[in-house]
């Protein structure tokens, strides 16, 4: 009798277990899913990782993507351009100066003007043109300060909002915005390929040159949550790795692919707003103390994200 007691206690204490052991993993499992999908995540600020040409993350991936939350209270931002002088810096008059030189990407992150409170960004990404006079061509505005070229009315640009955290505001579109608050950080870009959720491609307005051959790619895009996707795509990496049809350079018909999903396999809504910034010879990406992609060309701009401190 008693043996049959012991029998059905043990068989009780493995029912529980495997009960509790169950509830567990469930747990686990929704905590992992929530993890694997930003945009679900109300606390979620920003995330680096690889992607291929079809938005899916891959160790092998040549898309260094950054995605982010503008309302993070976690995230300040900046915009920086080659100057000889302090950023912000004003004359005896009152006026501001703007005494451009050339800078490359490595120069531009790294000098005094790239710090924001003393600290050095967590990110940074290429973004405007710059002309022959040294200048930026498009439209560039440091925390409030303008450092714009002749295209600034002409070409779109990308930027956050000022304001306090939870009111920023993601937007690309063509010159000054109206709400001056949206004016704070903006820089420079060229070739914009989604307008208020369409895609199009535009390799025939980019050219052939900057279509099919100088196809070095870095580019953002904002998303119906409001949520921000950087790109570069890195062609000097598939030398190193097996070449496929969905690990490739990008051509603009592409575009959508790797933007769509990236957007979809992270919950971010759907692609409103697309552009590119500067291509060809410029394209770099910085997180976390380490360039992953650099070329040798002086830039425009360069568009910085900051981790602020609990």
């Amino acid at each position: 009798m008693w043996i049959k007691k012991i029998l059905l206690l043990s068989i009780l204490s493995i029912t529980i277990n495997l009960l509790f052991a169950c509830k567990e993993d469930t747990a686990n499992s929704s905590t992992k899913g929530a993890k694997t999908c930003p945009g679900e995540n109300p606390q979620f600020s920003l995330e680096f990782f690889k992607t291929n040409n079809q938005g899916q993350k891959s160790t092998k991936g040549i898309n260094h993507v950054i995605i982010f939350n503008p309302k993070s209270p976690k995230l300040d931002f900046k915009v920086n351009v080659g100057l000889s002088h302090k950023l912000y810096a004003k004359n005896q008059q009152g006026n501001f100066i703007r005494n451009y030189v050339p800078k490359q990407f490595n120069e531009i992150i790294s000098d005094r003007n790239s710090l924001l409170n003393g600290q050095r960004p967590l990110v940074a990404i290429n973004a405007d043109y710059i002309g022959t006079d040294d200048k930026p061509q498009g439209l560039n505005i440091s925390r409030g300060v303008e450092y714009s070229g002749a295209f600034k009315n002409r070409r779109s640009s990308f930027g956050i909002s000022g304001g306090k955290p939870q009111e920023r505001i993601a937007t690309i579109q063509a010159g000054r915005r109206s709400n001056n608050l949206l004016n704070y950080n903006l820089v420079g870009g060229n070739g914009r390929f989604y307008r208020q959720g369409k895609f199009k491609d535009i390799c025939q307005d980019l050219g052939e040159l900057a279509c099919k051959e100088a196809t070095n790619r870095s580019m953002v895009a904002t998303t119906s949550k409001g949520y921000v996707i950087l790109l570069v795509n890195d062609i000097k990496a598939n030398s190193a790795i097996e070449s496929s049809q969905i690990n490739q350079e990008l051509m603009p018909d592409m575009f959508d692919d790797v933007l769509s999903g990236i957007a979809r396999n992270n919950c971010l809504g759907k692609i409103q707003e697309g552009m590119l910034f500067d291509g060809g010879g410029s394209p770099g990406l910085y997180y976390n103390g380490k360039i992953y992609v650099e070329n040798g060309g002086a830039i425009g701009s360069v568009f910085l994200i900051y981790k602020i401190a609990n």
